[in-house]
C-alpha cells in the first residue's frame, strides 16, 4: 500500500469529522476529546448515516474521518466508496466495536488508513487521529496482523473471508463475538446500544444459521473462527 503524504500542517489542529449511527456514542467521543483539551484536534462535525456523512464530508472536507464500520444504511465501507475516490486527501480511521478480520480487511481495502476498536482510551484515540493525519497507519493491537496476512502472498496466510461466517450479518457477528467472550445479554445490549430483545433475536438467528443448540456450542464455534 502506498504511503500518503502528510495532509495536516503542524501549525493547526487536525479537523475531524465523526460518523456513527449512535448519537450517544458520538456525544461521548466528543466529550472525551474535549475533556483532554488536546489542541491538536478539532471536531468540526458529525453524521449518523451514510447519506448524511457523504454530503457533509464532501461539502466541507475534514482532515480525518472517524468512521463506524457497521451502520444500518451501508456502514463505513459505503462512505469510503462514495467519498475516497474524489477526496483522496481525506484520511479515514475506522472506529468500531468489531475486531473481526473481515471487517478490518474490508475497510482497509476500501481506503481506510487505520482501524481501532471502541475499547480505545481517549488519549490513544487522539494520538491515533494525529498519527493517521501525518501519514502513519494505525491499528489496535492484533488487528495489524490481519492486514499483513491479507496483503501477503506467503503460504499459510490467514484467509480474508470465511464462507461459514458469511452466513451471518455484521450485527450477528458482533453479538456472537460478545456472547463468546462471556457477556450476558444485558451487557451485550448496552455495548451495542440495542435492546435485550434485539440481542435475543440475533442469538436465535445465529443458533439457527450455525445449527448450534446453545451458547456454549456457539462460543466454541466462534473461537474456532478467531472471533474471540
Amino acid at each position: 500500500m502506498t504511503e500518503p503524504t502528510p495532509v495536516v500542517p503542524p501549525t493547526r489542529p487536525v479537523r475531524v469529522f465523526l460518523v456513527d449511527d449512535h448519537a450517544l456514542f458520538r456525544s461521548g467521543v466528543q466529550a472525551e476529546l474535549a475533556r483532554l483539551q488536546d489542541d491538536r484536534i478539532s471536531i468540526i462535525g458529525e453524521a449518523g448515516s451514510v447519506s448524511e456523512a457523504v454530503v457533509r464530508i464532501v461539502g466541507d472536507p475534514p482532515d480525518v474521518v472517524l468512521l463506524d464500520v457497521h451502520m444500518p444504511d451501508g456502514g463505513g465501507r459505503a462512505v469510503l466508496e462514495q467519498v475516497h475516490p474524489d477526496l483522496p486527501s481525506v484520511v479515514f480511521l475506522a472506529l468500531s466495536v468489531s475486531d473481526a478480520a473481515e471487517d478490518v480487511i474490508n475497510v482497509i481495502r476500501a481506503g481506510a488508513r487505520g482501524y481501532v476498536t471502541k475499547t480505545i482510551s481517549g488519549n490513544e484515540l487522539a494520538d491515533a487521529v494525529v498519527r493517521v493525519a501525518s501519514g502513519d497507519a494505525v491499528f489496535s493491537p492484533r488487528l495489524a496482523g490481519f492486514v499483513l496476512d491479507a496483503f501477503s502472498d506467503r503460504p499459510g496466510a490467514a484467509p480474508v473471508t470465511d464462507p461459514e461466517l458469511d452466513m451471518l450479518s455484521p450485527r450477528e457477528r458482533e453479538v456472537l463475538k460478545l456472547l463468546a467472550r462471556g457477556y450476558a445479554y444485558k451487557e451485550i445490549a448496552a455495548q451495542l446500544f440495542i435492546s435485550v430483545k434485539t440481542v435475543e433475536t440475533h442469538v436465535s438467528a445465529v443458533l439457527r444459521k450455525t445449527q448450534k443448540s446453545n451458547r456454549y456450542e456457539l462460543s466454541r464455534w466462534a473461537t474456532d473462527r478467531r472471533l474471540v
